[in-house]
């Protein structure tokens, strides 16, 4: 059946959906890319301009742009965002709005996945915040009475009509309509907002036109949003290149996004193009032997003969790297494959095609983008998005083929601290305030349980920098918990790698130790001694305590300097003079963090010392070569003891 309500002005398409659907706007939207912002901010406008109206938005990941508060750290990101967004990007206003604490009292925004650290210090926000599991969402929506479903799509006519791609975000629209479905509800309004640059991915992310009610098709649209390339430094390669020794070839991997996960790959790839000094590396890290004695049985030091699969909820540009590199190549089919090649008594290795990646949304670059558009054209089998049940479980009736795919499956996921028992905090903090949220990250853990060789794998930083100094994110306990202890599995810090599994409450305090921060090792084995889970007479060995920021700089210098683990692994989005300026303001930024920093700070700018190799193309690129104000003197001062300081 073909769509009635077709609008090319979004204004006017918002306001044929309020007349439609009444007073009270009841909108799911996708998580990250999905969201079309333009129509969203209409309907958000005509709310609040009328107070006998009402909106409640349930969705996830609002993504805006930086907010980069003045001084040098608008002088840097203000050109950048311009530069790398677009005059042209539209944010939501509802994001910023909540952010502030300005929300209209007649909207409600309901997330289940806040974007990282954004809206720690909004109360409504936080009071509005939903805690569910990932494939939980679908089913928890379907109750709360949707009227309203918008979505980006991507458009085709063909032969046989108009169809869409879901594209970058089948995840929930799938599940969460069958369960409308199931519970007998009634179906909501359904808008498809065509986007010209979204990837047209077919097979699960493809409907037909009958699938919506009304289409929006803007005469102009917004770049997409495209995330910028993290750095990564030389604690995160440590950590890399211990995870990467656990991946087992022919096995499956899911991995998540951040600098965390581009060291893994990184790694993953020095490992299968540069072997012998991938092992050298890791000889240089665990001269203990630790890490090559679990990849003995658990993961492996070879190259990738058989490569990986890749089954990930979130699809980010990892994954295209390591198709690149010829690491994801492992193809996997689908239900009526199988069933053709039961009937015919072949091995499901016989039946051609299939895909190598399967995902329910994708977020990343716009290299990403473009790969997956070039991808569907070459190969449209390689890449299965699909709905979220699909892949973050094993239950029902793709449970034997879901199995089959996973063998030899790495669930790696990142958390934010773990206890020396084994239980994890990765969405919120002591006082229960949210970062960002559960999202799949315990699906995984679960499922990684249930397989009978898949292994969950938490990925974390030793330590972290905190106002006034530095503390351990391994922690004796801790009053919030996304993964509880009973699910504990393997954890890897930059040093080493801790497998907790079905091992004893004194063995995971003892394992959990051996990759903390020397510095803090007396007082947790001391708490787990108080409180009866280290024994009385148990020693910290001396290699435990050369777990040091230095040690590892020692370790892994050689192979940064024969450019192997280069500061941005995957190209950078900033230009060589932003490059050179970004540890300079990253100093400044943890100097600035407590009193004692700020009198570091002053007493180094009291002596510059001499100037900087590009000192003054810094200082152009800031804005400070001929300063005028005082304020601005003041800036430049301190930029240029910044980029002067001896490292």
């Amino acid at each position: 059946m073909p769509i009635e309500h077709r609008y090319a002005d979004t204004d006017a398409c918002a306001h044929f959906l309020a007349e439609e659907l009444g007073p009270d706007l009841r909108i799911a939207a996708p998580l990250g890319l999905g969201k079309p912002h333009g129509l969203l901010n209409a309907l958000y406008r005509l709310t609040g301009a009328d107070g006998s109206r009402s909106l409640r938005l349930y969705t996830a990941l609002s993504l805006t742009r930086p907010q980069p508060a003045p001084g040098l750290e608008q002088r840097f990101l203000g050109p950048f965002l311009k530069r790398h967004f677009g005059a042209d990007q539209i944010d939501p206003q509802y994001a910023l709005d909540q952010a502030r604490d300005a929300l209209p009292p007649n909207v409600e925004v309901h997330e289940f996945y806040l974007q990282s650290g954004a809206l720690l210090h909004s109360g409504s926000a936080q009071r509005s915040y939903i805690s569910q599991n990932y494939t939980h969402v679908a089913r928890d929506l379907a109750v709360q009475d949707i009227n309203l479903l918008v979505q980006l799509v991507a458009r085709r006519e063909g032969p046989d009509g108009v169809r869409y791609s879901l594209s970058c975000n089948p995840d929930l629209t799938l599940d969460f309509l069958r369960q409308v479905q199931i519970a007998g509800k009634q179906r909501p309004m359904c808008v498809a907002v065509v986007h010209p640059d979204l990837p047209y991915l077919s097979g699960n992310a493809e409907v037909s036109e009958a699938y919506f009610d009304v289409e929006l098709r803007p005469e102009t649209s917004p770049p997409l949003f495209a995330l910028p390339r993290s750095p990564v430094d030389l604690a995160e390669y440590a950590l890399g290149l211990h995870a990467s020794a656990l991946v087992k070839d022919g096995g499956c991997l899911q991995v998540g996004i951040g600098a965390l996960s581009d060291a893994l790959v990184k790694a993953l790839l020095l490992r299968q193009q540069d072997n012998t000094m991938w092992r050298r590396a890791l000889v240089a890290l665990d001269r203990r032997g630790a890490t090559h004695a679990l990849a003995g049985w658990m993961g492996g030091l070879a190259a990738f003969e058989t490569g990986l699969y890749g089954a990930s909820e979130m699809v980010m540009d990892g994954f295209m790297h390591l198709q690149r590199g010829g690491i994801l190549k492992r193809r996997s089919w689908d239900n009526l494959a199988l069933e053709r090649a039961s009937a015919s008594g072949r091995l499901a290795t016989d039946v051609p095609g299939g895909h190598y990646l399967r995902g329910a949304f994708f977020l990343g670059s716009r290299e990403l983008y473009e790969w997956l558009d070039a991808t569907e054209a070459t190969d449209p089998d390689a890449i299965d998005m699909c709905a979220v049940s699909n892949v973050n479980q094993l239950y029902g009736d793709h449970q034997a083929l879901a199995m089959l795919q996973r063998r030899g499956a790495r669930f790696f996921n990142t958390c934010m601290m773990a206890t020396l028992l084994g239980a994890a905090a990765s969405d919120t903090l002591d006082d229960g305030a949210v970062v960002s949220g559960v999202g799949g990250q315990y699906n995984f853990v679960s499922m990684a349980h249930e397989l009978p060789d898949g292994r969950s794998v938490l990925l974390l930083r030793a330590t972290r920098q905190v106002r006034g100094g530095i503390e351990s994110n391994i922690r004796w306990n801790y009053a919030q918990t996304t993964i509880p202890r009973h699910l504990r599995d393997i954890y890897v810090t930059e040093y080493g790698v801790a497998d907790l599994r079905g091992k004893s409450d004194s063995e995971c305090v003892e394992a959990m130790l051996a990759i903390s921060d020397a510095r803090f090792l007396d007082a947790l084995c001391a708490q787990a001694k108080a409180h009866g889970k280290l024994a009385a007479d148990f020693v910290i060995p001396e290699s435990w305590r050369k777990h040091r920021p230095r040690y590892l700089r020692e370790a892994l210098l050689p192979y940064q300097q024969k450019g192997l683990l280069p500061k941005f692994p995957f190209g950078s989005d900033f230009t060589e003079v932003e490059q050179r300026l970004l540890p300079a303001l990253n100093w400044l930024k943890a100097g600035g963090s407590s009193w004692r920093g700020r009198l570091r700070l002053l007493r180094a700018a009291l002596r510059p010392g001499e100037p900087a190799a590009g000192e003054q193309e810094a200082l152009a690129r800031m804005g400070l070569s001929a300063p005028g104000r005082w304020s601005d003197r003041l800036q430049r001062r301190i930029l240029q003891t910044a980029l002067r300081r001896k490292l």
